[in-house]
């Protein structure tokens, strides 16, 4: 159960927001062998003066913040970032240098669903 946060720019399309949606989504099932119904993703969009990165950085630049379940291997957690990396690029053409992606995972005791702690 991955909880996506993808951190960008104002000022895209709804339809350009929902392929980066679909993108990470999609690279996720391939990579960590999640189902397709586990969707738990947001978008959060800045306006310039409040999103600040380096100069060589595009108006497509994104920060994408996944927190997952602890258990993942390295190489799963490698093919994440590649497999989303390659699907914005092939989808939007998102330049590689333009998506940035940090993967956290608290520990299980740590996590509540349906009023329950989880670990």
């Amino acid at each position: 159960m991955p909880l996506v946060k993808i951190n960008m720019l104002k000022g895209k399309s709804p339809e350009y927001k929902k392929s980066v949606l679909k993108s990470v989504h999609n690279g996720l099932v391939a990579s960590l062998g999640i189902e397709d119904w586990d969707k738990f993703q947001r978008i959060i969009e800045f306006d310039k003066c409040d999103f600040e990165t380096a100069p060589e950085k595009t108006d497509d630049f994104m920060i994408i913040e996944l927190s997952l379940f602890p258990g993942r291997t390295r190489e799963q957690k490698k093919m994440a970032i590649e497999m989303i990396t390659s699907n914005l690029a092939t989808n939007l053409g998102i330049k590689p240098t333009d998506v940035f992606i940090v993967i956290n995972e608290p520990p299980l005791e740590n996590w509540g669903m349906g009023g329950k702690q989880k670990g």
